[in-house]
């Protein structure tokens, strides 16, 4: 949008109205300006979380504002009336709304007027076609073919609404050429007056609306609602939209002083004990998840949070007795049912040989159990395999690394020969949050420091998404306390080095090192390890859903039609399945046939052993993926594969094998094609592509012999025992 100093308050009419019809959309709100004061948008910015203002010279630079691949161009003299879903997804080209400029002998005469509403995408915009667009009595950009036409609602212009006409039911987007209360025009004028309103009414309005709202937009417009009139169902409202966003705290001050020891709140309690419990306040978490666990439509919800709370403070005992309790309410809940058999106390642990703590390695790992991610349960397996082949409990002592370390803990790591800490994606805020570190080793800083077995952070990962709110104070510290400790600093890629050196004070950014993921060289470390003679002509496809909104954004329909139109093409050529690393992953396997009528057989990864995921992985001839060790396992295993990206962890990683080219952006405007294109290349010179695999792979078992070394000498293992 552009505006001068006289268009503010139109441009606060058309923010109110582009809030409250599209209540789930939250994108950056462009304001080009002529070089108004900071200041002058300080009412604008109450509207919206994400103003975004720049100094222009005129209007025309709406068409391609630096930083943007889609830009959907709005006046100022209009109002959103209805859904812009289509705008946001479309993907190729310029689109606006002709206009009638007048109707001669000859027929109307229709133009593209430079002040209407665009969707523009900026890669397909040169300077020419802006020229044109900006010259309303040149050549007709829509019947030279530059400029796609939009239907007329979406720049419906009040003129045409003379003589106090209605305005029309589907208009979504209805402009003003002129005064905005010119006679003759109630209805128009009707329709702009909806959005004149004083903030606490607009934040009212959108509070009132029926349906999903976006999260960013409903904490940013809730609070001063909340201040202005306390209440118990606006306060859990703005609680869960803090907890989805990991700002924990700020959940726990909106809901606690409203809820207190209440009877009536159990939903209430139970977000409040979540919080809690994501902050580390064991004590006062469980009193409030066991007010939620009295309501008997939330107790197996509630009975999960408490055997995990339970599990994560190392009491075994009672987590398995809040399984059961929740097992008691509804027999059939996954999650009571989950930590019920991970809890039972007639299920024997490890066997750990007496004495022999001294001579074990503590290892601090995510350790996947029942059907979890199956790259979680081959990653812990395949950092041990890096000091020998004994991954068992004769060698290692294990530390889940949500599980809160107090005392004991420290005293159990403490009488190991040394600290294994890794691999995976372990500096992530989410997933199993805690108020300690803040990222998903569960250890207070002042434990840390009283480590005295020789520390290695190995294989590590900086796992937060593009747009991934991150409140980084807490983890910055606990990392620079982590760096300080650390005999060995070692992270699974360089987009995690430079991001992780950005948190740390200058004097520690070198103790920083690349100690690529142990999964991608398993050909050199599994024992008795043979590259398949021969492979099945299979390719697999992985896709993930955690998340969902920061991987697709407005793209998930786009992406699931270029991938049933890839598919289709490989299919004619290969057997075509589909790999799930974890049971949500198997949604694409439903919304493909349902959308576009295609099944896929589905290899279930989660319920396999490690020796079979990856003998699926290395007899396949292609694997394309879009969780990070769908790329990882198969590539360690010698397959080829192509990365589905929706995280930076995928590109950070094929940038340092050297082959960003192995790569496809889940948002690629020609994903099918593209992707159809790369994976028949590297199956039509399938030889040469396993080759460029071994090849890359080799420089990454170098690093890592370099670095095991350096640490068996720190741990006083001896010599590297002999690999291929």
């Amino acid at each position: 949008m552009y505006t001068d100093e006289d268009g503010l308050a139109a441009l606060a009419v058309l923010v109110r109205s582009l809030v409250l019809s599209n209540p789930r959309v939250c994108e950056d709100v462009v304001v080009l300006h002529p070089g108004l004061p900071e200041a002058s948008f300080d009412a604008l910015r109450r509207l919206h979380p994400r103003i975004v203002t720049r100094r222009a010279e005129d209007r025309g630079a709406v068409l391609r504002p630096a930083g943007y691949d889609t830009v959907v161009a709005l006046g100022a003299g209009s109002v959103v009336l209805g859904d812009l879903g289509e705008l946001l997804r479309m993907r190729f080209g310029v689109a606006a709304v002709p206009q009638v400029l007048d109707a001669g002998q000859d027929g109307e005469r229709r133009a593209v007027l430079p002040d209407g509403l665009f969707v523009v995408q900026c890669a397909d915009l040169d300077e020419a076609l802006a020229e044109r667009l900006g010259d309303p009595g040149g050549a007709d950009p829509v019947a030279d073919g530059d400029v796609t036409p939009l239907d007329a609602r979406y720049d419906f212009l009040a003129r045409r609404l003379y003589g106090d006409l209605p305005v029309p039911a589907p208009v979504a987007v209805l402009r003003f050429t002129g005064p905005a209360d010119a006679p003759g025009y109630g209805p128009a004028t009707e329709a702009w007056r909806r959005f004149e309103m004083g903030d606490e009414e607009f934040r009212a309005a959108y509070r009132a609306l029926p349906g999903g709202k976006h999260p960013d937009l409903l904490a940013h417009l809730a609070p001063p609602l909340l201040r202005a009139r306390p209440s118990l169902d606006l306060a859990r409202t703005v609680a869960e939209v803090y907890r989805g966003q990991g700002r924990y705290d700020e959940a726990v001050d909106v809901l606690a002083p409203v809820v207190a020891d209440r009877l009536d709140a159990p939903r209430c309690h139970e977000t409040l004990g979540v919080c809690l419990m994501a902050l580390s306040r064991y004590d006062e978490a469980e009193a409030h998840l066991l007010l939620a666990a009295a309501s008997p439509g939330l107790a197996p919800r509630a009975f999960a949070q408490l055997a995990r709370l339970a599990w994560l403070c190392g009491r075994e005992a009672d987590a398995h007795a809040y399984a059961l309790e929740g097992l008691a309410a509804d027999p059939t809940d996954a999650g009571c049912h989950a930590w019920c058999a991970r809890t039972r106390p007639d299920v024997p642990g490890p066997r750990r040989p007496e004495g022999a703590a001294a001579e074990q390695l503590g290892h601090v790992a995510l350790f996947a159990e029942g059907r979890e991610n199956a790259g979680d349960r081959v990653l812990p397996e395949a950092v041990r395999l890096c000091f020998g082949a004994d991954t068992g409990p004769s060698r290692w002592h294990p530390q889940p690394v949500h599980r809160l370390v107090d005392e004991a803990a420290l005293e159990e790591l403490n009488a190991r020969r040394g600290v294994v800490v890794g691999g995976g994606g372990l500096f992530l805020p989410d997933t199993s949050p805690n108020g300690n570190s803040h990222w998903q080793w569960n250890v207070p800083d002042e434990l840390l420091a009283r480590v005295s077995a020789p520390l290695a952070v190995f294989a590590v990962g900086y796992n937060v998404f593009d747009g991934q709110r991150y409140r980084r104070g807490r983890f910055a510290q606990s990392l620079r306390v982590l760096v300080e400790r650390s005999s060995f600093f070692g992270l699974r890629n360089h987009g995690s080095i430079e991001r992780v050196r950005e948190l740390l004070p200058a004097s520690l950014r070198d103790r920083v090192r690349y100690q690529p993921c142990p999964t991608t060289v398993a050909r050199h470390l599994v024992p008795g390890w043979t590259d398949p003679a021969e492979r099945s002509d299979t390719v697999l496809v992985n896709c993930a859903y955690d998340r969902a909104g920061l991987r697709f954004g407005h793209d998930y329909g786009h992406f699931l039609a270029q991938l049933a139109a890839a598919l289709g093409t490989l299919r004619e050529r290969a057997d075509v399945r589909y790999a799930a690393h974890m049971p949500a992953d198997e949604r694409f396997v439903h919304d493909l046939r349902r959308e576009h009528g295609i099944a896929l057989p589905v290899e279930q990864l989660y319920a396999m052993p490690n020796d079979a995921i990856r003998d699926l992985y290395r007899r396949a001839r292609l694997v394309i993926g879009m969780r990070g060790h769908a790329g990882m396992i198969p590539f360690g295993c010698g397959t080829p594969i192509l990365s589905l990206v929706s995280h930076p962890k995928l590109a950070y990683f094929l940038t340092d094998v050297g082959h960003p080219e192995w790569g496809l952006s889940v948002h690629d405007r020609r994903l099918g094609p593209r992707l159809a294109e790369r994976a028949a290349a590297l199956l039509d010179d399938h030889a040469a592509a396993v080759a460029e695999v071994h090849g890359a792979q080799q420089a990454l078992w170098r690093i890592t012999r370099s670095n095991v070394g350096e640490l068996r000498d720190t741990f006083g293992l001896g010599k590297t025992p002999e690999r291929d």
